[in-house]
């Protein structure tokens, strides 16, 4: 995975709560088990007027410059909710999202975006408005910036902390998967490995 370290973008505002997973991918627009080609049907009952047609819908804010360059989404509250569909996190990823702060999130969507490189930024409802609403007074201009060594987020002058876990924190900065944090043990794996033949030979028969 990409190192998420310290990320300066246009984010795009979406201050709609309880957005949830099916919303972000539709079943529909999942059509293979591949984290690629995903990301046209991101959002696509609020991107399209025409879904099929994939006839873009002006009002959507993410149809619109220049947040359709933004790396960074500012959501409502309980971002994420419903179902476990990685799909959601894997589309959003492709579009280009690297981060999305949000006053919540939904616990397994929160975990999907760490395992993938993309930055969960908890802060309240009223940090996440202010934020906007400097971002909508010149969005090009006025890009939020965030540093996940001090675990802050800058905007407007301000400097708002957030918490993130430790684990999740690490895996972020040194851009591994599950899979990568594993292998980082792999020579104690290894060497328990090679101990464990030689005590009990016969499970390796």
């Amino acid at each position: 995975m990409e190192k998420f370290v310290h990320l300066k973008a246009i984010a795009a505002p979406l201050l709609r709560v309880n957005i949830d997973t099916d919303v972000i991918i539709p079943s529909r627009e999942m059509k293979g088990v591949s984290k690629t080609g995903l990301s046209v049907g991101m959002f696509a009952n609020w991107r399209y007027t025409d879904v099929p047609a994939r006839i873009s819908n002006p009002e959507f804010v993410l149809n619109r410059a220049p947040y359709d360059k933004a790396h960074i989404l500012l959501s409502g509250d309980n971002f994420g909710c419903g179902s476990s569909r990685e799909h959601a996190v894997w589309a959003m990823k492709e579009w280009g999202f690297r981060a999305v702060i949000a006053p919540s999130f939904g616990a397994i969507y929160y975990g999907n975006c760490v395992r993938n490189g993309i930055l969960p930024v908890v802060l309240p409802d009223e940090a996440v408005r202010a934020i906007a609403a400097w971002v909508e007074a010149s969005p090009a201009a006025n890009q939020v910036e965030i540093d996940l060594p001090s675990q802050k987020v800058h905007a407007a002058g301000v400097a708002y902390a957030f918490s993130i876990g430790e684990s999740d924190k690490d895996m972020l900065l040194e851009g591994l998967d599950p899979i990568g944090v594993t292998l980082k043990r792999d020579p104690a794996i290894q060497a328990f490995e090679a101990k464990d033949r030689m005590q009990r030979p016969w499970v390796y028969i």
